[in-house]
């Protein structure tokens, strides 16, 4: 396999920790320099993983030790630390969204390719068993033809939680680009790419206050729509339809249902790696569960970091590619532009759908192996 592949983080927030459980547990990578506008909290990390050292984030950009920058900073610092790591010759995977605006996602993806460097994206949670499992029923002809898809997130919003919610409501923020990207990844993964998309939006209030940690109290402003409803018009001609809520308090709904000709999956949270697939054919008047089927086993965030590597390395696309984050930004301003225009809009941008994941235990893809099928 070779000397690990060698990995810079910029960015130790709440995410942070599901990444490093697995970059650590897998002997493909190694991380070597972390960076955070919080030094105190670089160091913290740093101490904790043998090969790291504490850097500043142009220090980290700039290093010969690093191959790879994983970019896990708030959504509007995504593109400058995009750019700077690109500048310097690396390549980049970053956390969801590629990019605040698609003049920022467009001058990535055009910078990388000037540069012959390679672009990923989260979410990665699309490549476990739930989403994949579905999709492999699908593909099998379960359900027959698909012909729609519901998709739904209802949350009363995150200052309930959230110590520091602030950005979930400001530009690059809000339900749809904060949640939307698993559920739009997944019916890409599902149904394939969207060719239009019409939309409609709301704001419940101008602010929010925070209810939990040292802030509890304080009033936080929402700048973004925290109700977003649209319709995707697959290439294939399926219907997907979808909403995301920050000013709802619960549903009941399955969080993505696939209707074909011939029956309804019902899919689990594409925000999670696993859960259980349902199915209900025609005639019938029982669900039942699908057997899983394909994807990664016991996987978590950094999965799709892995299988980005090993793209590299293999000379293939990679399945959490910035190609499909590019689509997925370009499916949610579209429907926000949508929303506020009051037309059907076209799209700018396709994307093939990604390679499907075979059923993989947790050693082979944390492995990195080519033997893996990963």
């Amino acid at each position: 396999m070779g000397d690990p592949h060698r990995i810079g983080i910029v960015g130790l927030g709440s995410i942070s920790a599901a990444y490093l459980k697995t970059l650590v547990e897998s002997p493909a990578v190694v991380i070597t320099a972390v960076a955070d506008l919080d030094a105190a909290r670089a160091s913290t990390v740093a101490s904790e993983l043998p090969a790291a050292r504490a850097s500043s984030v142009a220090d980290l950009l700039a290093s010969d030790e690093v191959d790879t920058v994983l970019n896990l900073t708030i959504p509007a610092a995504h593109a400058e630390i995009a750019h700077g790591a690109i500048s310097h010759g690396k390549d980049v995977y970053g956390e969801k969204p590629l990019a605040v605006t698609m003049d920022d996602a467009r001058g990535i993806m055009a910078a990388a390719s000037r540069a012959h460097v390679r672009v990923g994206s989260a979410p990665d949670t699309v490549l476990g068993t739930g989403t994949q499992t579905a999709r492999a029923a699908i593909d099998g002809g379960t359900i027959g033809r698909p012909i729609a898809a519901t998709a739904m997130m209802v949350t009363p919003g995150h200052e309930s939680w959230h110590p520091n919610p602030d950005f979930y409501y400001l530009p690059g923020g809000g339900p749809l680009l904060d949640m939307g990207p698993y559920y739009i990844s997944a019916l890409i993964q599902l149904l394939g790419p969207v060719r239009s998309v019409v939309g409609a939006a709301s704001r419940l209030r101008s602010e929010r206050t925070i209810t939990s940690g040292a802030r509890t109290g304080e009033r936080i402003p929402v700048e973004v729509q925290t109700h977003v409803s649209g319709v995707l018009e697959h290439a294939d001609g399926a219907l997907s339809t979808l909403t995301t809520s920050f000013d709802g308090v619960a549903t009941t709904a399955a969080p993505i249902e696939i209707h074909g000709e011939e029956g309804t999956l019902a899919v689990p949270d594409p925000n999670l790696f696993a859960g259980e697939v349902r199915v209900i054919a025609r005639g019938s008047r029982q669900w039942r569960s699908v057997d899983v089927a394909a994807g990664l086993i016991d996987a978590s965030r950094g999965a799709g970091l892995l299988d980005f590597i090993a793209a590299g390395r293999d000379q293939r696309p990679p399945r959490a590619s910035g190609a499909l984050a590019l689509h997925c930004l370009d499916i949610m301003t579209a429907l926000l532009e949508s929303a506020q225009t009051g037309r059907r809009i076209e799209l700018t941008t396709t994307v093939d759908r990604p390679e499907a994941v075979p059923l993989t235990p947790a050693p082979a893809w944390r492995s990195g192996s080519a033997s893996s099928g990963f």
